[in-house]
């Protein structure tokens, strides 16, 4: 018996409609309809949803149906590649703002600061942190690892600062200074905003997928 019929069998057994198991995995009700109906193959994700969902184990939904398996491995793998690079270039597309930041400081024209201060540390690095974590919140394939983030935005927040005015200030009184460490709550607190909002933002576009077709 192909996936689908397992599917629509599960399902059944379970009492379920179409449109409670949409709303429930977050996918429109025609998607359950083509997955049913072997139009589509649901991706691994989805199908441990279904599986706890319809109490039913993965053996026995996937067993026997060689196409699924060599579905669910070829898109396994394609989605993990796609993955590592939208994480790596959200990160190195930070880490070139926040070096080019740096960079303007010790070469820029701003003899006293207060323009590079106004542009970088109420600009620049705010939305881009903004931005970033707005990305990694609607990203789902950061999991755990987006909580952690928010503190290495506040950490970079804190050595941008530091590598800037902190050392400036070092080098001219010849005088060593401590990191300002207040700096890691502002960069964290400007993440985790991003966060939150990004977050939400997948939510409610699963909601929406949820309602589609109906």
């Amino acid at each position: 018996m192909e996936v689908g019929s397992k599917l629509k069998n599960s399902r059944m057994k379970a009492g379920m409609t179409q449109e409670f198991v949409s709303e429930q995995i977050g996918v429109s009700r025609q998607t359950i309809s083509n997955w049913e109906n072997n139009k589509s193959y649901p991706d691994i994700v989805s199908v441990i949803n279904l599986s706890d969902l319809y109490s039913v184990s993965l053996d026995e939904l996937l067993k026997e149906d060689k196409n699924m398996i060599n579905h669910l491995k070829e898109s396994t793998d394609t989605v993990r590649s796609r993955e590592k690079f939208s994480k790596v270039i959200q990160i190195v597309a930070y880490l070139v703002i926040w070096v080019a930041s740096i960079l303007a400081f010790w070469f820029g024209i701003d003899p006293d600061g207060a323009v590079y201060s106004l542009a970088v540390f109420f600009l620049i690095l705010p939305v881009t942190t903004f931005v970033i974590s707005l990305l990694i919140g609607k990203d789902e394939s950061w999991s755990n690892y987006k909580w952690l983030m928010i503190l290495f935005f506040g950490a970079m927040y804190m050595i941008a600062e530091y590598a800037t005015f902190k050392m400036a200030n070092s080098v001219r009184f010849d005088k060593f200074n401590i990191p300002d460490f207040e700096m890691i709550a502002v960069g964290g607190l400007i993440s985790a905003v991003g966060m939150v909002i990004g977050m939400l933002a997948s939510s409610a576009k699963k909601k929406k997928l949820a309602k589609a077709d109906k």
